[in-house]
């Protein structure tokens, strides 16, 4: 035995090939496979989306990192300004009225990521985190385009509003109750994100829009 796996044994709850085989890793994964499983199995702590976009991946991802684009493909983020912080920006989430959201992009083009760093009400703290990730489909799928993937992970804060003296009103509902419509909403969302870069790309058109003021990183 190696060192390595000297090392692994000490660990519990190991499953490797060196201590369970084949036929009971087999069996493990079987049990794991279920032909339904409850939306707070999949969807209680992670929401993962992806998508194929006939789009070169550097228009995609150059498009994600403009944040203005927000407006576009999203459901309900409308009309982002400056703040005066710089890389922070404001705008409104529609999902409720009077509702502000603050959003700074996070963007590295050597891994075409673009994460949205956002939060209701106040801009002090963003903990509401959009990942994203832009691959190219010629690696993944051996074909043009794009595989976009998009997670959102469950923050303490979805289920408690940290700020409830910033809402614009007391009886507004907080973000947190919209979670178990988050893979929905997302998925309507990707479609439209697709709907518009396959719609410009195969007519020829830019696809980023020139903003009065774009959020960018």
């Amino acid at each position: 035995m190696s060192e390595e796996s000297s090392t692994l044994a000490d660990i519990p709850g190991l499953m490797r090939i060196e201590n369970a085989g084949r036929e009971e890793l087999t069996a493990h994964c079987m049990e794991l496979t279920h032909a339904v499983y409850p939306h707070h199995q999949v969807y209680g702590q992670y929401c993962t989306i992806h998508e194929y976009v006939d789009c070169p991946p550097e228009l995609v991802y150059d498009y994600l990192r403009q944040g203005h684009h927000l407006e576009e493909w999203t459901c309900s983020l409308r009309d982002f300004a400056p703040t005066g912080t710089p890389g922070l920006w404001v705008g409104h989430d529609r999902l409720e009225d009077d509702t502000r959201i603050y959003c700074k992009v996070d963007a590295h083009p050597e891994s075409m990521t673009v994460d949205y760093h956002c939060s209701w009400d106040q801009g002090e703290k963003l903990w509401m985190i959009y990942l994203m990730r832009v691959v190219p489909a010629a690696l993944v799928l051996d074909r043009p385009g794009s595989v976009i993937t998009w997670t959102n992970c469950r923050h303490p804060y979805y289920d408690a509003n940290p700020h409830p003296d910033k809402s614009p009103r007391p009886d507004r509902p907080w973000v947190g109750d919209y979670w178990d419509l988050f893979y929905a909403g997302h998925t309507v969302e990707m479609n439209n994100l697709k709907a518009i870069l396959e719609h410009r790309h195969r007519r020829g058109l830019p696809v980023c829009t020139a903003p009065a003021t774009a959020v960018t990183r």
